[in-house]
């Protein structure tokens, strides 16, 4: 594997097929779920606002929502650190 293959995981043709399946089967489920790429823009737009605005009293509101991922994304990751540890990858 060359350096562009290690970096992308794979062959460029066979990660650009899997990204275009993945984005399909995303796309599907977001629009299912009445989300659309305008409403994850605005929301985000509202988040760099919100952020402006409050200075620094936005800190503490993005210390509550780095908190509540890491609730979940913590314990999953060590989970999973543990399950291929047990098969022997790193």
């Amino acid at each position: 594997m060359n350096g562009l293959q290690r970096f992308m995981g794979g062959s460029p043709a066979q990660v650009l097929l899997r990204l275009i399946v993945l984005s399909l089967v995303v796309g599907i489920v977001l629009s299912a779920l009445g989300i659309s790429p305008y409403d994850i823009l605005a929301r985000l737009e509202a988040f760099v606002r919100r952020i402006w605005n409050m200075g620094f009293g936005a800190i503490g509101w993005i210390w509550n929502y780095f908190l509540l991922g890491a609730v979940i994304v913590i314990p999953v990751w060590i989970v999973i650190r543990l399950l291929n540890l047990g098969r022997g990858k790193s």
